[in-house]
């Protein structure tokens, strides 16, 4: 669903209600192994899967595309559901992402220490928190780059596994210094922030056109794929994150042995840790924010950080479908 096809709209609509399905189970199965019935949830927030991210294009507003039926998510579970939180953003200017800032904001940021949180998903993002008693750097928030997205992408080509556990894969491999030049050498990563990115830029064809100039062992590229990720996050970090004191990381890259201690590495003055020292696994960050962005949502509260996404302004994000 990442690249158009025949029929695709049809296809689209069949996998939405497909995973509403998968969510509602998921959702009953909770409530049923918890004793709570669903009067006593006040809203799922659900983002849905990102198929398409063109939040500007050829200099207007652009579009964004989860899919997720949330109307049939409600219907399912007799829960309120909110929904589509990236395109009210858009809509205002914004890139309609990284939206988890303004939760990280509310949880991680500390009165003393400035704070880097790095969620290495598909697509890498970092939220700079400036210590609470500092007021003149506001909070930013961008996309650095390629997270898990091109290193699992090449390992389920060549060993049919879903991820690299542990990046015990790659770290058989050399790292390419001149596909590594070549590829931080794309243009996405020189742009300052507000930023995002996604799939539409980062897929199986862009890494493609790099490698065709290169003659390489399937682990020299996965190899060389951890050092782009780990590149561009400390990259972004000291270009982006003014004396930051600490980084913490999160999402499925967090697990990945090898990038965490590339990136600890890569920054030997600044304690590198992940969110689960702080108390949020790193494995739950990213659903907690949605959570507490479905709560904004329902109680009339704004959620996007202009700073981070670009928007015009404050805006309440999400779509509401009433139980």
């Amino acid at each position: 669903m990442h690249a158009p096809s025949f029929n695709e709209l049809e296809t689209a609509q069949i996998i939405a209600n497909q995973l509403a399905t998968r969510y509602a189970q998921a959702v009953n199965d909770l409530l049923n192994q918890q004793n709570l019935q669903p009067e006593q949830i006040v809203a799922i927030g659900c983002h849905g899967q990102t198929i398409r991210h063109k939040p500007v294009i050829e200099g207007n507003v652009g579009f964004t595309l989860q899919l997720g039926n949330a109307a049939l998510l409600a219907e399912l579970t007799h829960i309120t559901v909110v929904s589509d939180f990236r395109s009210r953003d858009i809509a205002a200017g914004g890139q309609g992402a990284p939206l988890v800032p303004a939760f990280h904001q509310s949880v991680f940021s500390h009165p003393d220490k400035h704070r880097a949180i790095v969620n290495i998903g598909g697509i890498a993002n970092i939220t700079y928190l400036p210590k609470l008693s500092n007021k003149q750097n506001p909070v930013l928030g961008f996309d650095s780059g390629p997270g898990n997205m091109l290193i699992d992408a090449w390992i389920q080509r060549h060993l049919q596994q879903e991820y690299d556990a542990d990046g015990a894969w790659a770290a058989t491999g050399n790292m390419d210094e001149p596909l590594l030049r070549d590829m931080i050498s794309d243009s996405y990563f020189a742009l300052p922030p507000p930023k995002s990115t996604g799939r539409d830029l980062f897929n199986d064809a862009w890494l493609a056109a790099y490698l065709n100039a290169h003659s390489l062992t399937p682990q020299d590229v996965a190899r060389t794929l951890v050092a782009l990720t780990v590149q561009s996050i400390v990259d972004a970090i000291k270009r982006f994150c003014p004396e930051v004191d600490e980084v913490y990381l999160c999402g499925g890259g967090a697990h990945n042995t090898l990038l965490l201690n590339e990136i600890r590495a890569c920054l030997p003055t600044i304690t590198v840790n992940i969110t689960d020292v702080l108390q949020v696994g790193v494995d739950w960050v990213e659903a907690a924010a949605f959570a507490w962005l479905a709560q904004q949502t329902i109680l009339h509260k704004p959620s996007n950080l202009p700073a981070v996404t670009g928007a015009k302004g404050l805006r309440i994000l999400g779509a509401i479908y009433q139980a």
